[in-house]
């Protein structure tokens, strides 16, 4: 079954969900695109600044939470969330799960550079698995 809408879901929904969100929106034009998490907080500079490169705004992403969204208004949800617990989501769509490492950290020993080549990864990884569902469902 081709989806018409997708909603990617991770904790905070303020990185791997906001990226998986700006990346669909451009890969995929006409489907309802949406991200939410169990624990909404803001979108991660890193992921906008990371997205900027790729030439996807993402300026006016809010984190959302995953209780706000219709679940008759999806029809897969995509799980990002790799070490930590995924948010459920109450419906009929089809799951898939992608088990990609949150790029934010609190470690002090990372530099700013270390944060971005982790954003970078996350969203290259995120743009690669998208590319696979692309060809295998459209």
């Amino acid at each position: 079954m081709t989806p018409r809408s997708i909603l990617f879901l991770c904790v905070a929904n303020s990185a791997r969900s906001q990226m998986a969100e700006g990346l669909a929106r451009q890969m995929f034009p006409g489907l309802r695109i949406q991200s939410a998490g169990s624990r909404p907080s803001r979108v991660n500079p890193y992921a906008i600044e990371i997205l900027a490169e790729a030439g996807i705004d993402i300026t006016g992403h809010t984190s959302k939470s995953v209780e706000t969204i219709d679940p008759a208004s999806v029809d897969l949800v995509i799980t990002l969330c790799a070490e930590e617990v995924c948010p459920l989501f109450l419906g009929k769509a089809e799951r898939l799960h992608w088990p990609i490492p949150d790029p934010a950290s609190d470690d002090p020993t990372l530099t700013p550079e270390d944060l971005r080549a982790r954003f970078r990864a996350g969203r290259d990884e995120i743009r690669r698995r998208l590319g696979q569902l692309k060809a295998e469902r459209f």
